[in-house]
């Protein structure tokens, strides 16, 4: 596609326009705008994205070319300065609405006589459309501007006249030259902070959900970054010129060129979608991207998710080019402060503490070499890195890890030499993935290498979540780390072979994107992955069965009644024996700990670990035989009366109050629960009712709300509405009702401290909300974040009637404030009674689940009731009714 610069700017024709016109500030901004709009239109049909960026620039020199002599032939003749761009722009690169960087370039410090001209040049810029940053500066400001500022110093090495005096360039770019200030060692050191201090902004990664394409680890400034540095050692601006210096091989600069095209073509896509200077690549704007860009959903992969795949990769690799090139500059121009060189055996030895291969053909004669540079690593931690020669040596035959190379013995052991290293296997998969190893030698992962799933819950890739998934399993064995899950670590330094759990880490989610079941394609993965390896038949399904059921124990706390001794028998018959429940169990809470740094919660763990507890008792007992309820209930008792404060009660009262509860009360709660019900109940009076007791537990960063109040048909949403109306997110729901014609509620709410309320304060304004019901009082408008908005999710309520006491109703829809009580709301009108709510948010999706019951406490099977359920909750929550789903039976 060509597109001729005449057809920008014509400069005959322009040149005849201003001469004749009044009104030159209309012909200079119609010029600019249909210019643009052409360059629009050029990129739409599918232009390169050098081409936009270089062209644009054109654009704005010709027409400051015209606005120069325009304005300075009605200035004074005499004045001697320059008009120089600067920083991108001084590049040649200009994206649709980039900043126009511009430096009025002065001989001397008299300012006041360039002042009138420099002011009514800018005023006509700023007239015509053309938004400039600027400075008006002499030679010797900029000096001293320089000196102070690493990045006045950069803008300015990428000075280039556009009018004016071009000696004056000359001499400022001679006076800020690098054998003046900011010497190359220096300026290097500088740009190295610079950029440690930019990654630090995006939390070390460049798998951010909503990306920054310029400024992130990875993007354009990395490029930049490595040309800055370069360029003050070297005087080469450009990157073919460093080809000729022999700092880049050829095929890293055609990956450099490929990649920036690549963030280019999103930079000028993000620019015209946004109509403004956005260098965020925003859910919103990614969708748009990925049509453009001809994505197509298909295969299960959605458009989006296959544009962004190609942006983690792309940055993947320029985040390691922009590491080895900086290191090859370090090892070349910055005094060594090693121990020189060390053999370490015939193929690699340390260099000043970093592995190099001792001579270049080592990967060709011996390709087993290349797992072995990890191996050396871990079994010397000495080491610093890998030097980058032998690095670019290394990514040169990744060709040869082919399925011979996977089926050899040799390489095979070197893998599982890695796996079962004491420390550093973390580091090393991580480096193994970062030079493309890993994928190579696991052809599955190197599937997953870059491929995300577009909502809110999952933040990092899968390749990467794996990675923090086995980092997380790695920090249970580490005596460093015991203190942050002490019963993970108990566990884990019983464990016999804790490689098979890194491998299970490894392949959890290794089938993500393929569609089908990710856990059944994964168990095959793993499974042929541990026989390739020669691990035993046992170890091998063992891996697979962990791979096949790690999300088991995370479904079955968060969203089954783990107090139910049939859900515990249902569990443990599918977990088999207790070897099966410890591994099970560190990959749940690593798994769920790598997903997000928002997703674990103490609350969480304590699930986790109260099934886990129960799961183990229950394997004591034998599979076979039954949980004895009644012994479960007696010991519960006993232990509570340890508790029981003897100045608010007596035991005997404690009995007396225990007698008007079921059984299912003393299953759902340990000792200090039931004893603290008793020292706030047993002696309440009528008078005092409704009681609202709240005790924080520390270990969950929770409180826990206990209401005890006169039953009645209202009161689940009246005190659910008091809670939404002090914006109190409950995340778990308990409801009992005595014999005596009392109810008792339990309430987990996270993170209290954060609602500036004291304790006493919310017990007031809960009594009060209490005691003033208002069933008129409908539950507050909340506007959904500009996130939330991209992720519509569609409501689905269905039922669950394999229970015999109750009905599970699970209920998926658009996370949002005071779910609970619109359910509440909505059980009332049906008729219908709630025994227990476990509410679990992923990203933008509630997965809430509800344990009710008809008034009569028999289980919801009637479809009537389940129609106004289903109706009910649809129009609370779903609005549109695009989203709405059907309501499913089992």
């Amino acid at each position: 596609m060509y597109l001729s610069r005449s057809k920008l700017i014509n400069h005959s024709g322009f040149s005849a326009r201003l001469s004749e016109t009044k009104n030159p500030v209309k012909l200079f901004r119609e010029t600019l705008t249909n210019a643009r709009k052409a360059l629009r239109e050029f990129h739409r049909q599918g232009a390169s994205s050098q081409d936009i960026v270089r062209y644009h620039a054109w654009v704005v020199d010709q027409l400051l070319h015209y606005a120069w002599h325009h304005i300075y032939e009605r200035g004074d003749p005499k004045l001697d300065i320059a008009l120089v761009a600067v920083g991108g722009y001084g590049r040649g690169e200009l994206h649709p609405y980039s900043d126009i960087d511009l430096l009025i370039l002065l001989s001397n410090n008299r300012y006041e006589r360039v002042r009138p001209f420099s002011e009514r040049l800018l005023s006509f810029l700023w007239d015509i459309g053309l938004e400039v940053g600027h400075s008006v500066r002499s030679i010797k400001d900029c000096v001293q501007a320089a000196k102070q500022d690493i990045t006045v110093v950069t803008n300015l090495m990428e000075a280039r006249l556009l009018e004016g005096n071009d000696s004056l360039l000359e001499k400022m770019r001679a006076s800020t030259g690098p054998d003046k200030i900011w010497k190359p060692q220096d300026f290097y050191k500088a740009k190295l902070a610079e950029q440690n201090e930019r990654y630090k902004k995006f939390n070390e990664t460049a798998y951010n959900l909503e990306p920054n394409i310029k400024e992130g680890p990875g993007g354009l400034r990395d490029i930049q970054t490595i040309c800055w540095v370069v360029q003050r050692r070297y005087g080469v601006n450009d990157l073919n010129g460093l080809v000729d210096i022999n700092f880049l091989n050829e095929e890293e600069l055609r990956a450099l060129i490929r990649n920036r095209n690549f963030l280019w073509k999103l930079r000028n896509g993000l620019h015209y979608a946004a109509n403004r200077c956005e260098d965020r690549l925003l859910f919103e704007h990614q969708r748009t991207l990925a049509r453009e860009l001809g994505y197509e959903d298909q295969g299960g992969h959605l458009a989006v998710e296959q544009l962004m795949k190609r942006y983690y990769r792309t940055v993947k690799e320029l985040r390691l080019l922009n590491e080895i090139l900086l290191q090859h500059y370090e090892e070349e121009n910055l005094p060594a402060r090693g121990k020189g060189v060390k053999k370490i055996n015939p193929r690699f030895q340390a260099f000043n503490d970093y592995l190099e291969i001792t001579s270049d053909d080592v990967f060709d004669k011996n390709p087993s070499a290349i797992l072995e540079v990890f191996l050396l690593l871990i079994q010397n931690p000495e080491l610093k890195g890998v030097r980058a020669e032998t690095i670019r040596k290394l990514r040169a035959n990744i060709h040869r890890i082919n399925q011979t190379f996977r089926d050899d013995e040799t390489n095979q052991k070197l893998y599982m030499q890695i796996m079962r290293q004491p420390s550093g296997i973390t580091h090393a998969l991580r480096r193994m993935n970062a030079y493309g190893v890993l994928g190579a030698y696991i052809p599955t992962f190197g599937g997953i290498v870059g491929q995300m799933q577009h909502d809110l819950f999952h933040v990092y890739t899968v390749d990467a979540h794996s990675l923090f998934v086995v980092r997380n399993l790695r920090r249970f064995f580490v005596e460093e780390f015991k203190d942050e899950f002490p019963r993970a670590s108990r566990i884990a330094a019983k464990l016999a072979k804790p490689e098979r759990l890194y491998i299970a880490g490894l392949f959890h989610d290794i089938a993500k994107g393929r569609g089908d079941d990710h856990s059944i394609l994964g168990e095959s993965d793993a499974l042929g992955f541990c026989r390739q390896h020669r691990l035993s038949d046992y170890d091998a399904y063992f891996v697979a069965w962990l791979v096949r059921h790690h999300l088991l124990m995370s479904s079955t706390a968060q969203k089954e009644d783990i107090s139910d001794p049939n859900v515990i028998l249902r569990f443990i018959d599918k977990v088999g024996d207790q070897e099966h429940l410890d591994n099970l169990y560190l990959l749940t809470v690593a798994d769920i700990r790598g997903t997000s740094p928002t997703v674990w919660n103490a609350w969480k763990g304590k699930l986790l670990e109260e099934l886990y507890v129960t799961a183990t008792h229950a394997l004591r007992l034998g599979k076979g035989e039954p949980i004895r309820i009644e012994d479960r209930i007696k010991d519960a008792k006993n232990e509570a009366k340890k508790f029981i404060d003897t100045k608010l009660t007596t035991i005997e009262n404690a009995h007396e109050y225990w007698t008007s509860l079921s059984n299912d009360y003393f299953l759902r709660y340990n000792a200090k629960e039931l004893a603290w019900h008793v020292n706030a109940i047993a002696e309440t009076r009528a008078i005092d009712l409704p009681l609202v007791s709240i005790r924080r537990d520390p270990e969950l960063d929770a409180g826990v709300f206990l209401i005890y109040a006169a039953e009645s048909d209202l009161l689940l949403s009246t005190v659910t509405g008091a809670f939404e109306m002090l914006g109190l997110s409950i995340t778990d729901a308990r409801i009992h009702n005595t014999l005596s014609g009392f109810a008792i509620y339990s309430f987990v709410v996270l993170d209290t401290q954060s609602y500036n309320r004291t304790e006493q304060e919310l017990k007031r304004e809960i009594r009060r909300l209490i005691l003033n019901p208002k069933i008129e009082r409908k539950p507050r408008i909340t506007l959904l974040s500009r996130t939330m908005k991209q992720f519509p999710i569609e409501t689905r309520v269905s039922f669950d009637s394999t229970h015999s006491n109750h009905t599970v109703m699970e209920i998926i829809a658009q996370d949002q404030p005071g779910l609970l009580h619109r359910v509440a709301r909505c059980l009332w009108s049906c008729k219908v009674k709630l025994v227990t709510a476990k509410i679990a948010t992923f990203g933008e999706r509630a997965e809430d689940v509800f344990f009710i019951t008809d008034r009569d406490g028999r289980p919801v099977n009637d479809p009537i009731t389940r129609d106004c359920l289903t109706v009910r909750i649809y129009d609370a929550l779903a609005g549109e009714p695009s989203m709405r789903k059907t309501a499913s039976v089992v």
